[in-house]
């Protein structure tokens, strides 16, 4: 599956790369500011929101006429995220709220911002900071070749 269908990690492939990425990021930045504040969750509950925040896109996107567009099925982020615990509950996986809630909003507050009351979460937002990186700081690494990150490569093929 692709990443997305124009913005980041846009190969076939550029999901699983895209996962990947999000979850070296995390382990980066939790290590690095977790040396200086303690960080209120754990790096098991950062990689598991991440491995699960894109669970749809296997199943998001088609070719029409040489172009990627998103399938009807996944318009908004609700239709994302209901069709994520669908899956999830499909095979017995029960995340708890404080989970779902951080699974959701890894893509950012959107239209529930509000400034008398916060939406994310610090872990929703530690997740959002890793998901930034990649799609809109690293959107188009990691390099097929020879990418900077020691040990980083596509697992995708453009």
């Amino acid at each position: 599956a692709r990443g997305s269908t124009h913005n980041h990690q846009a190969w076939l492939g550029g999901y699983l790369d895209h996962v990947r990425e999000i979850m070296n990021v995390a382990v980066v930045l939790y290590n690095g500011l977790n040396s200086k504040r303690p960080l209120s969750f754990s790096l098991s509950d950062v990689l598991l929101v991440l491995f699960l925040h894109d669970l749809e896109k296997p199943w998001a996107f088609e070719e029409i006429n040489g172009n990627w567009q998103r399938t009807q099925l996944f318009q908004s982020k609700e239709d994302a995220h209901k069709f994520r615990i669908s899956k999830l509950t499909e095979y017995g996986i029960n995340l708890s709220e404080y989970l779902e809630r951080a699974v959701f909003f890894v893509e950012g507050e959107i239209k529930h911002y509000s400034s008398t009351q916060r939406a994310m979460s610090p872990l929703a937002a530690f997740c959002h900071l890793c998901d930034v990186t990649s799609a809109r700081i690293w959107y188009d690494y990691p390099t097929i070749q020879d990418d900077p990150w020691i040990g980083a490569g596509r697992l995708g093929d453009e």
